[in-house]
């Protein structure tokens, strides 16, 4: 089975055990889902989205952020950590939004590389969710699971997209991250992944190995 191969395997079979393929991140407007993703760093989904219920409440638009007071969002997103970094860049990132992008949220890589704080991870994010292009979004789930289904060879975000992106059909890739995340939480967990019960112990390589070694 080559690597296209199994990918292909990989989707289907993801795609039947998780239909919705949904960012865990609550958001209702483009700029919400970057400033939480820039929240979600080094911190779970769940928690972010407790505290952004708060944080847009506060700050219901892009102006109110750029104009806020840093240490009102400093005390709001300390729960997430590293609080005063994160609430900087989220204040200087609205700004920039506003004085060169008319306060909308870029549709470009190049673009969204400019703001602070944001880097591949979260502008494949945007991307994929926000305006339906093909994104990868090379998170830890992504990474640990292509790695082990033997998709990817590395741990390096960047080079992990790129191998992903010569394999992974364009149009189901985005969908595919979110699905990564999902089975990463429920089946194959960081610390102890399922194989006993994994849907892709018979195509991944990882699984493989273990069945083997059993032997």
């Amino acid at each position: 089975m080559t690597k296209k191969q199994r990918a292909l395997a990989v989707i289907e079979r993801l795609k039947e055990k998780y239909p919705d393929a949904i960012c865990s991140l609550t958001y209702r407007k483009d700029y919400e889902l970057l400033i939480a993703t820039r929240l979600s760093a080094q911190c779970t989904d769940a928690r972010v989205n407790i505290v952004t219920q708060d944080l847009f409440a506060q700050f219901p638009t892009v102006e109110s952020f750029a104009q806020a007071d840093l240490t009102q969002v400093e005390e709001i997103v300390k729960p997430c950590g590293l609080y005063k970094t994160k609430a900087k860049s989220i204040v200087e990132m609205c700004k920039i939004l506003l004085e060169r992008f008319d306060g909308k949220v870029p549709d470009n890589m190049e673009d969204l590389l400019t703001l602070p704080g944001v880097g591949r991870k979260t502008a494949n994010l945007i991307l994929g969710d926000i305006f339906h292009k093909p994104a990868i979004v090379c998170d830890t789930h992504c990474i640990r699971i292509t790695n082990l289904l033997g998709l990817t060879d590395t741990k390096d975000p960047a080079k992990c997209e790129e191998q992903l992106r010569k394999i992974l059909p364009p149009e189901e890739s985005s969908d595919l991250c979110h699905r990564f995340v999902l089975f990463g939480r429920e089946r194959c967990k960081a610390r102890k992944p399922d194989c006993g019960s994994c849907e892709l112990k018979d195509i991944c390589k990882h699984g493989s190995s273990e069945k083997t070694e059993r032997k």
